[in-house]
C-alpha cells in the first residue's frame, strides 16, 4: 500500500508522497516550512512564499481549514487507509448511526436547547453540562432527530447515563 496522502480542496485532488523532497501529483516539489507561532507557518514552495494560518482542525472529519495569504481554504485529508476504505466501498465507516447521547462525565444539566421531535444538524448544541466548574456543550454527532429527552435542567447525571435518545 502506498503512503500517499490525498488532499481534496476546491474540487481538486492532490496526491502527496512524503519524502525528501516530496512529490505532489507525481512531480518533485521543493518545499520548506518554518513555524512562526501558534498556528502560523511560513511556507516556501518552488521559490514562492506563503503565510499559512491554521484556523480549524477536525480530526473526526479529517478536515483542516487554513488561511493562505489571506484566502480561506478547507482541505479534506485522506491517508492511504482512508483511500483503501473508499476503494472497498466502506468510505463512510465513521458515519455510523448514533442512537443516543450519553454523558461523557458526571455533572449537572444546565440547559437543554432542544426539544423532542426537533431535527438537529451535526455540531449543534444538545445539552449544556456543568462538570468540574466548567460548562461543557454536548453537540450532535451527526444530523439527528431528538426522539426523547431523558433529563431536565438541574438534574445531576452520571458518566455514560443516556441523556437524549435519537429517532
Amino acid at each position: 500500500m502506498s503512503n500517499s496522502i490525498k488532499i481534496l480542496a476546491e474540487g481538486r485532488e492532490f496526491f502527496i508522497e512524503p519524502g525528501h523532497p516530496p512529490t505532489v501529483n507525481g512531480q518533485l516539489t521543493e518545499i520548506s516550512m518554518i513555524k512562526e507561532g501558534q498556528g502560523y507557518f511560513h511556507v516556501l514552495k518552488n521559490n514562492v512564499s506563503y503565510r499559512v494560518e491554521v484556523l480549524k482542525t477536525d480530526a473526526t472529519e479529517k478536515k483542516v481549514t487554513l488561511r493562505i495569504n489571506g484566502k480561506t481554504l478547507t482541505l479534506q485529508v485522506q491517508d492511504s487507509f482512508d483511500q483503501l476504505l473508499n476503494q472497498m466501498g466502506l468510505g463512510n465507516i465513521n458515519a455510523r448511526k448514533v442512537n443516543d447521547l450519553k454523558s461523557p462525565m458526571p455533572g449537572l444539566v444546565i440547559d437543554i436547547p432542544v426539544q423532542e421531535g426537533q431535527n438537529v444538524a451535526a455540531g449543534e448544541p444538545l445539552i449544556i453540562l456543568e462538570a468540574m466548574k466548567m460548562e461543557n456543550i454536548l453537540k450532535a454527532p451527526s444530523n439527528v432527530t431528538v426522539k426523547k429527552v431523558l433529563v431536565h435542567k438541574g438534574k445531576a447525571v452520571e458518566k455514560n447515563e443516556v441523556l437524549i435518545q435519537f429517532g
